[in-house]
């Protein structure tokens, strides 16, 4: 099969299309027929070196945490999932490499009817980031929330999850995109020198909790929260110098509510929140651009510019 594999750290030149041996389902598991799969801006910066020794990488590497897809083979102990079923999710920790025409989840739900491949493609991994912060910040109804790098991929998902569970969202991105932050239910305001004055002038109550996705900014977003315990960043490595919680990804096996016994019965709830909400039409996943698997390397200069609204998505 065919699957996106880079040999060294680099620009998106050292991003290569190569075929390898397809996996398979192991207990626990489901291997899908991949239709569509996220590239997140995590394996960008890893892929650019730019994470260093904080990600340990072995090359080659393959790349790509969620998928969507049609199951192909059940693992041993699965229920509830079959042959032919439409699903999404997390690929498998021991497996990876979603960027692929085969792909072995092990935590997933049924693609909702109303997402397109590529929106379910990707879908995954924005849930599992804005369910695992959210959950830490403790969110809930009445409580206002500002989202730092609202109209990014992970930015889209925490700002409707976040006016799910009833907060009143905040959501900072360039001027172009406030359109986009309002069609997703959060009120806008501009990144950048001045903020906190901003964030004061719509909340003057004051902010609860404090999800960075965008990083660069933690000073002023520690003074909206009046305390560094209440921010969390995920894009922000100089976290620990200001006291701040930074999230990593989560195994695959903690996201949601997955049908495969490999999934944590205490996780929470991410993936079928996001069914729930999308059957009932309350959850979009924006997606920016799409490119065939085979243009992977294109993908990756897009996400490096930083100014694509939603989710990066190759399809098969």
């Amino acid at each position: 099969m065919r699957a996106v594999v880079f040999t060294g750290f680099g620009s998106p030149d050292v991003v290569r299309v190569v075929e390898v041996e397809a996996p398979h389902a192991g207990p626990g598991e489901i291997r899908v027929a991949a239709r569509a799969s996220g590239l997140s801006t995590g394996e960008v910066l890893i892929r650019s070196g730019a994470l260093g020794d904080a990600v340990p990488v072995t090359f080659p590497h393959r790349t790509g945490f969620d998928a969507t897809g049609v199951v192909d083979e059940v693992g041993e102990g699965v229920t509830g999932v079959a042959v032919g079923d439409e699903v999404f999710g997390m690929a498998s920790t021991a497996t990876r490499g979603a960027n692929a025409d085969h792909v072995v989840l092990s935590a997933w739900a049924a693609k909702p009817a109303a997402w397109s491949w590529p929106e379910a493609g990707g879908a995954a991994g924005g849930v599992e980031t804005a369910t695992r912060v959210l959950d830490r910040l403790g969110v809930t109804a009445g409580q206002t929330v500002l989202v730092n790098g609202a109209a990014g991929a992970v930015g889209g998902v925490a700002v409707q999850f976040a006016a799910a569970r009833g907060a009143v969202v905040i959501g900072t991105a360039s001027e172009r995109n406030h359109d986009f932050l309002r069609s997703l239910g959060a009120v806008p305001t501009t990144y950048g020198p001045g903020l906190p004055g901003r964030v004061r002038e719509l909340a003057p109550r004051g902010v609860d909790a404090v999800f960075d996705c965008a990083g660069g900014a933690l000073p002023d977003l520690i003074a909206i929260a009046g305390d560094a315990a209440r921010v969390v960043t995920i894009a922000d490595f100089d976290a620990a110098a200001h006291g701040v919680h930074m999230s990593h990804g989560a195994p695959a096996e903690r996201t949601g509510d997955a049908v495969g016994s490999g999934a944590d019965p205490l996780a929470v709830h991410g993936l079928d929140i996001a069914v729930r909400l999308a059957e009932a039409g309350g959850l979009r996943i924006p997606v920016a651009a799409t490119f065939p698997l085979t243009e992977a390397a294109a993908a990756h200069e897009l996400s490096e510019t930083r100014h694509a609204p939603g989710r990066i998505v190759l399809v098969n």
